[in-house]
């Protein structure tokens, strides 16, 4: 099954908040036609705004997308939906049974939820083989990573090759895990970085500075696997397993779990507006577009 969307049949993005905005400057700077259903009082200029901000890191000339207030007009004749709205799971069923009760029948709801299961949001849908998840990574217009899964294979292919025919990495999941894969390796991550603060091992600052000029970039470069295959040596991963394996489990011995409370709250605000409150987060995520467009073309394969 191929989607075959064209000006007749454009890709509609249903929510325009930081995901659909995203999605939608990056589907429009690779001149696919894109309607945008807009939910809310917020004027359609705003709207645009929101997604031209991110054509100058695409390097691309600004493109408009149709944008509308009425469900219907935005996904009657889509034969692929992104579905963008607030990580809610009673607002998902919602939406997306009625998005259905306006598509096609053919019709593809690719939900873009963080954490929330395909089992999560498609409770009272009435067809859930058309629904995947198809989780992406924030910034979407810059990173390649989508996640996917849903409950029909043949579905899951074709949203795959969709995104692939434009230029993202997807992955598909054999089975549905609360966050996916991505996110639960970030939250594992994340968890560390805050038992780290509580216990008072070290500042934001170092403790960000600890993975970015560290491990994250090892990491932008090969996975958990290969990084620890080519830790091995000429062994490769047998060899890391066999000396270095009970450290590993040594390590995970000593990991820790945070307790969230008004004092860690605190310090994480303290820490990171010591280390980030020099610069507004206009000019953080301007920085941040700048440094992964120079990473992504160095990443591309070399002759």
């Amino acid at each position: 099954m191929t989607l075959g969307i064209t000006q007749d049949r454009p890709l509609a993005i249903v929510g325009c908040g930081t995901i659909g905005a995203s999605w939608a400057a990056y589907f429009l700077s690779r001149e696919i036609p894109v309607v945008v259903y807009n939910h809310g009082d917020l004027p359609h200029r705003m709207v645009f705004d929101r997604i031209a901000a991110h054509f100058p890191s695409l390097r691309s000339p600004v493109h408009e997308p149709h944008i509308c207030n009425d469900l219907e007009e935005a996904v009657s004749d889509a034969p692929l939906i992104l579905e963008c709205a607030p990580e809610d799971m009673a607002l998902k069923r919602h939406l997306i049974a009625e998005i259905q009760g306006y598509s096609i029948p053919e019709a593809i709801i690719a939900s873009n939820s963080s954490s929330l299961t395909h089992s999560d949001i498609t409770v009272g849908v009435p067809s859930p083989g058309n629904v995947v998840i198809a989780h992406p990574y924030n910034p979407p217009h810059l990173v390649p990573l989508v996640e996917i899964y849903g409950i029909d294979a043949a579905t899951c292919e074709t949203v795959k090759a969709f995104y692939l025919q434009h230029g993202k990495s997807p992955v598909v999941l054999n089975k549905e895990v609360v966050g996916h894969l991505a996110n639960r390796l970030s939250s594992a991550l994340w968890r560390e970085a805050l038992y780290l603060l509580q216990e008072n091992v070290a500042s934001v600052e170092d403790i960000d500075r600890a993975m970015t000029d560290g491990p994250g970039l090892r990491w932008a470069i090969n996975g958990p696997f290969l990084t620890y295959h080519l830790g091995g040596g000429s062994g490769g991963i047998q060899q890391y397993l066999a000396n270095l394996g009970d450290s590993q489990v040594y390590r995970w011995n000593s990991l820790g779990t945070p307790e969230v409370n008004d004092a860690l709250i605190a310090s994480i605000i303290e820490g990171v507006e010591a280390a980030y409150g020099g610069e507004s987060l206009d000019e953080h995520s301007r920085r941040r577009d700048r440094l992964l467009t120079s990473l992504l073309q160095t990443r591309r394969p070399v002759d």
